[in-house]
């Protein structure tokens, strides 16, 4: 199983990042940061091409995993990845399937794969 999805997109890295943002609220989902990572390090004078981290949440379902296994808050938000690699932009997400892998006393029940749908839904409807 892969520990990511990710999808190439031709739209241009801004509107991609805004694709995430709408598509996330459709999904019943919540954007609460999206941190700047380029931006991060050109501050430092380190250059990367463009990479955007979308945290996102759904609070009914973070308070279910949590309820499994505090330690999950380890991989909470979700995030959603928004880069450039080479002038092509990619949409890219962890899956949440790979949880029980790492928690594997928690009790996720179908969480995971439901979970892993939106997201999957997420980034295809925003590519």
């Amino acid at each position: 199983m892969n520990f990511d999805y990710t999808v190439t997109t031709k739209k241009a890295f801004d509107t991609a990042v805004k694709s995430v943002e709408e598509e996330t609220k459709t999904a019943g989902f919540r954007v609460l940061y999206i941190h700047d990572v380029a931006a991060t390090l050109k501050e430092k004078s380190f250059q990367i091409e463009p990479f955007k981290i979308i945290e996102i949440c759904n609070a009914k379902s973070a308070y279910a995993v949590l309820q499994a296994d505090i330690k999950i808050g380890l991989c909470l938000p979700c995030k959603i990845n928004v880069y450039q690699k080479n002038d092509k932009t990619f949409i890219s997400g962890m899956r949440p399937t790979v949880l029980p892998q790492f928690f594997p006393n928690a009790d996720l029940g179908n969480l995971p794969d439901e979970i892993d749908a939106i997201i999957r839904g997420i980034i295809d409807k925003s590519k």
